[in-house]
């Protein structure tokens, strides 16, 4: 599977069909999607490795408190995101490592502001070639 995510419109929002062959790799890709979304992720170099440790009452719920969390250390700590291990996994909670470094406006370029991610349409599902998630940002 080489396609991490496909964008699609919704209204004044912005929609993403998030695809992995299994969950880990379906919320790596999730979070490589929002932030290659918002900065160019190819010029983010991984200099500062965060632990972090998100629960939910089930995939769905798990997802968007993930990419929330995630979210939140760009919007309130200047952490851009490389990439995204995950160490344990499963329906309701998930911990890893968020790799990359600080937002430095000389070297990155933000394309997109994600101001938060919504329950709207959210779904987690596995499907006969791997799992495959909706999310709604609003932008």
């Amino acid at each position: 599977m080489n396609k991490k995510y496909t964008v699609f419109d919704h209204t004044a929002d912005l929609g993403v069909e998030i695809y992995g062959r299994d969950e880990k790799e379906l919320f790596s890709n999730a979070a490589h999607a929002i932030f290659d979304i918002m900065t160019d992720i190819n010029a983010v170099y991984t200099k500062v490795e965060r632990d972090i440790h998100v629960e939910g009452s089930g995939l769905e719920d798990l997802l968007v408190n993930f990419l929330r969390e995630i979210l939140y250390l760009f919007n309130g700590e200047g952490l851009s995101l490389h990439n995204f291990l995950v160490s344990e996994m499963d329906s309701y909670h998930i911990k890893g490592t968020i790799r990359g470094e600080f937002f430095d406006p000389n070297r990155h370029r933000l394309n997109m502001e994600v101001k938060a991610v919504t329950y709207h349409r959210t779904e987690v599902k596995k499907g006969s070639h791997g799992w495959t998630a909706l999310v709604i940002f609003d932008v």
